[in-house]
């Protein structure tokens, strides 16, 4: 089968497309044939070794100290189940699927166990839609829902709000029934608004920090020391929530429990079965919608990857796999160009 491969850590140049082993599947996996799988921030750390702060040493030891151990990038996927293991009960041939992996989603098979991160795509829904959710969505949902416990009527603001976590920020905090004001660029701010942002601050034109309005939520997709500076922007029994988990946001977090006021919050989401069929129920309620940016074809991987690091895209970048098959009509999404 052919399969996106780097023998090497790098930027995108490494990257190629081989010809590898198909996977087999065991008494409890299923065999899915990927149609398309998203170019993340997180395919972009484990292809360039870029483990932020403290995890550099640990994420070298766990991935490969001097070379990548996995040589097939792609941690999130939708596509088509053509073989089940004989102990498999959830799903079946011709289940169309989304997730997540720890590797190998950028190849035209992916052997995956039915107890993961693993759902069914909802009717409507198109194969790369489905690809484009789990990253930014089971994360978003995490951090407000169960780290923040956003409540309805809640000031909720979002940093990086047009990034890959905060598109989907917006959309569930006001699905959680929040008035959501959004901090991105100004290039895309109708793209935030037409996400459900109520309000939406350029941050190359103003500094949510020192316009004197005050949130009982602040999400911080952007920075791992943002707390400081939010603090005096949180209401009394605010939270501050950052996806970056450490050593400083850890002394934060110490420090706030214990003095009291705006708390700081952080976690580490990890994706299992019951936040990603979570995710697929707000997919099919209409709650949620991918923006994407490009698609390119898995022979041009590499090309992928650097759109994506370039961070000029407004949206997902798509590896289309294989897309000789489509699921059911497209329901609504965004597509930027």
């Amino acid at each position: 089968m052919q399969a996106a491969t780097h023998t090497q850590y790098g930027s995108s140049e490494v990257l190629s497309v081989q010809e590898v082993e198909k996977p087999t599947v065991g008494p409890q996996q299923v065999l899915i044939r990927v149609h398309a799988s998203p170019v993340t921030e997180g395919d972009r750390r484990l292809r360039a070794a870029d483990f932020p702060g403290v995890s550099a040493v640990a994420g070298r030891l766990m991935f490969g100290l001097f070379r990548p151990r996995n040589h097939i990038p792609g941690t999130m996927f939708a596509g088509q189940v053509v073989a089940v293991g004989h102990a498999v009960t959830r799903f079946a041939v011709g289940d169309d699927v989304f997730g997540s992996c720890d590797n190998s989603a950028q190849a035209e098979y992916l052997a995956v166990g039915e107890d993961g991160p693993l759902a069914k795509i909802p009717p409507g829904i198109e194969y790369d839609e489905a690809a484009a959710v789990p990253y930014g969505a089971a994360t978003a949902l995490a951090f407000l829902r169960d780290v923040a416990q956003v409540q309805p009527g809640e000031e909720v603001l979002i940093v990086g709000a047009s990034g890959g976590v905060g598109r989907f920020a917006v959309q569930i905090a006001r699905h959680l029934g929040a008035h959501v004001t959004g901090v991105g660029s100004g290039r895309n701010a109708a793209m935030m608004t037409e996400l459900g942002a109520d309000a939406v601050i350029d941050y190359n034109r103003e500094d949510y920090t020192k316009n004197g309005k005050t949130y009982d939520v602040i999400f911080d997709t952007a920075s791992g020391d943002g707390f400081r500076a939010a603090k005096q922007s949180l209401k009394k029994s605010g939270r501050y929530a950052s996806v970056y988990l450490n050593l400083l946001m850890l002394w934060q977090m110490l420090v706030s429990a214990v003095f009291g006021g705006p708390k700081a919050t952080s976690s580490v989401v990890l994706g299992n079965q019951a936040l990603t069929q979570d995710v697929a129920e707000l997919l099919a309620q209409g709650v949620i919608h991918p923006v994407i940016a490009a698609r390119y074809p898995i022979t041009q991987v590499a090309q992928a990857h650097a759109a994506q690091e370039s961070g000029a895209t407004s949206g997902t970048v798509i590896v289309t796999v294989d897309d000789t098959a489509r699921c059911a009509p497209p329901a609504k999404a965004l597509h930027v160009a």
